[in-house]
């Protein structure tokens, strides 16, 4: 009888390591009380707009004047727009457009840009705001409510460009210079055109207001003015929109080449159309 009990204690060693066993496995021995990494949430927006189609022809035939009184074949063109050129477009589209009338041509451009974080800790909403950030900064803007994470490293290659034929996506805020059309702080607008609106014409001439951060516009939002370069004989000038709305980021540029070079654009006019349609934008995407 005297090996009962050594059966009984091999038994009981069998059993403890067998608990041991379990508990490395459940991780509830040295690994108990490790946090627990949250995913951060992604961002409200999945697709995007048709471009083409995002701006109303109501809307493109206030932008564009002369497109109206085009034959209707034309007019269809014109109001039709141009896709751009992308190779991702759950990411990035744009469509922009153009008309051509006696005494100015104006063009019209929109280019939608979701984001997506690759980092878990990073939400895609942060992410934006910092494609967002370096957008401003590069209009020589800034704004203190405008913080985002830092890029992470080999993020580079997040979103789609549409120079690049490749189909490798690229860091948008590397490119954010051209969503602007400069990476130089805009000096103050001063532009003329008559008190009635009229394209080209240089009595009366009105100061548009300087490239500000704008209110109430998405999540965040500011405005660059680009008048002619200093030197150039064209009076051509360009106004653009840059918003961000959750993890999409909408750039809306509008510009005006009058026929003559002693002709002014309104630079207000511009400024308060290019505006108009961002918040109509806004407002479609919130829909």
């Amino acid at each position: 009888m005297a090996y009962v009990p050594g059966v009984a204690l091999l038994a009981a060693l069998v059993v403890g390591c067998s608990a041991g066993a379990d508990g490395n496995a459940n991780g509830t021995d040295s690994k108990a009380g490790s946090p627990t990494v949250t995913p951060a949430p992604p961002g409200k927006y999945l697709t995007l707009p048709a471009p083409c189609r995002a701006v109303p022809r109501s809307t493109l035939k206030d932008l564009l004047p002369g497109a109206a009184e085009l034959p209707a074949d034309q007019q269809d063109k014109v109001f039709r727009g141009s896709a751009a050129v992308t190779y991702d477009t759950d990411r990035k589209v744009g469509c922009s457009w153009k008309s051509d009338a006696p005494n100015a041509t104006r063009s019209l451009s929109v280019d939608f840009e979701r984001v997506v974080s690759y980092d878990p800790a990073v939400s895609d909403d942060d992410r934006a705001d910092t494609v967002y950030a370096k957008k401003e900064k590069a209009a020589g803007l800034s704004s203190s409510a405008t913080t985002g994470p830092p890029a992470e490293k080999g993020e580079e290659s997040e979103t789609s460009e549409t120079s690049e034929g490749s189909g490798k996506a690229e860091d948008p805020a590397d490119t954010d210079a051209d969503a602007t059309g400069s990476a130089e702080p805009s000096p103050t607008g001063s532009s003329g055109g008559s008190t009635d609106g009229t394209p080209g014409s240089s009595s009366s001439p009105e100061e548009a207001l300087p490239s500000r951060i704008l209110d109430n516009l998405g999540d965040a939002a500011f405005l660059q003015d680009l008048p002619k370069q200093a030197g150039s004989p064209a009076q051509h000038h360009t106004v653009s929109v840059v918003f961000r709305t959750s993890n999409v980021v909408v750039t809306v540029r509008y510009a005006e080449q009058p026929a003559l070079i002693t002709q002014v654009p309104d630079g207000r006019e511009l400024q308060e159309k290019a505006q108009a349609l961002a918040r109509k934008l806004a407002e479609a995407l919130s829909e």
